[in-house]
């Protein structure tokens, strides 16, 4: 027969637990209407049938190095897996060692976005893959130079080949763009936030869970929502009130480069926060490495909002829950150069 006091303490043990689920499933279900968990398969993607063998491709082709003129940089120099999909440079160094314009934006779950780069100029990965290749200050290339790169090894005509069978001559700039997109579509990374809205409890600490609390109070879900807590529609950076030049630089006015429309002067889209606290520095202009003050910047300039301190360390704590795991990377051998692949330009650009 248990004691009085055992009962006691055992049914105020239950009691308290029964709360903390209640609490837990009102604030899931809350946080359903603002977000969904990620996708358990490979997301399907428009006008590319996503197979073994184009993924096969297009994880060679995002490692190779010789996609590029200089033949030192690859998609992988900008976008490392290891280090949250990113560089972790304020902003990107390409071809001849130039520095390119905006902070590299992480390639993890980077198919769930609406669009691509920060002024979202490209629709999908299929667009966004063939602009760096061509960019000046990034890679450098050509479509001529990169198909005939990848003609002179056989091997990667035969793996172009595999991936694309219905076509007579399968080695075409789209199609290495579609490579590339079908590699990426499987760089998804689940994360503690997807396990308590699947259903978990214990997923989230209780510091976590007021910060997610906060994000849906204080309204940062009016930017950065659905299933990549952001990654679609676009906003100005500075809504209420506009951060110093030294956080958004005067000469990069966004959106505006793409639409040349007056309203679209300093509009950016919604960067996503998935693997946020593993891709410092933080925004366009790659000027901000710490999250907590990114958290408040964001906060006076879009919300008009001050946070306390214990507000923003339990936003931050929430945003922790978005680090995900990456599946499994292992590093591809490439085929051989022969004698007819370009000859490299490496050169230093001052």
């Amino acid at each position: 027969m248990k004691h009085p006091i055992t009962t006691l303490l055992l049914s105020t043990s239950l009691a308290t637990s029964l709360a903390g689920m209640a609490a837990a499933n009102d604030l899931r279900d809350m946080a359903r209407e603002y977000f969904e968990p990620l996708p358990s398969t490979i997301p399907s993607v428009k006008d590319n049938p996503i197979t073994p063998e184009k993924i096969d491709l297009g994880k060679a082709l995002f490692f190779d190095p010789r996609l590029s003129a200089s033949g030192v940089f690859s998609c992988y120099s900008c976008h490392n897996l290891t280090t949250g999909g990113d560089d972790n440079l304020e902003t990107s160094i390409g071809h001849g060692w130039q520095k390119g314009p905006r902070n590299s934006p992480t390639v993890l779950n980077a198919v769930l976005n609406e669009a691509q780069f920060w002024d979202g100029r490209a629709e999908d990965l299929k667009a966004q893959a063939k602009g760096p290749i061509q960019a000046g200050v990034e890679m450098a290339n050509t479509p001529e130079t990169v198909i005939e790169t990848l003609n002179s090894m056989p091997q990667y005509g035969e793996w172009f080949t595999a991936a694309f069978p219905e076509e007579s001559a399968p080695v075409t700039f789209d199609n290495m763009a579609k490579a590339l997109e079908a590699y990426q579509a499987t760089l998804i990374t689940p994360a503690p936030f997807d396990a308590f809205l699947n259903g978990n409890d214990d997923a989230l600490s209780a510091e976590a869970q007021e910060g997610l609390q906060l994000f849906v109070d204080k309204g940062c879900v009016a930017c950065h929502s659905g299933v990549n807590v952001g990654g679609h529609g676009y906003y100005p950076f500075g809504l209420i009130e506009k951060p110093g030049a030294e956080v958004l630089p005067p000469d990069d006015k966004g959106r505006f480069a793409v639409t040349e429309t007056v309203d679209d002067e300093y509009v950016f889209r919604a960067s996503p926060l998935r693997n946020v606290s593993v891709t410092a520095p933080y925004f366009h202009s790659g000027k901000v490495w710490d999250l907590k003050v990114a958290v408040q910047i964001m906060a006076e300039s879009q919300l008009g909002e001050e946070l306390s301190d214990a507000e923003a360390d339990s936003l931050v704590a929430f945003l922790d829950s978005l680090t995900g795991t990456l599946p499994e990377v292992t590093v591809p051998v490439l085929p051989a150069e022969t004698a007819t692949t370009p000859r490299p330009t490496a050169e230093i650009i001052r």
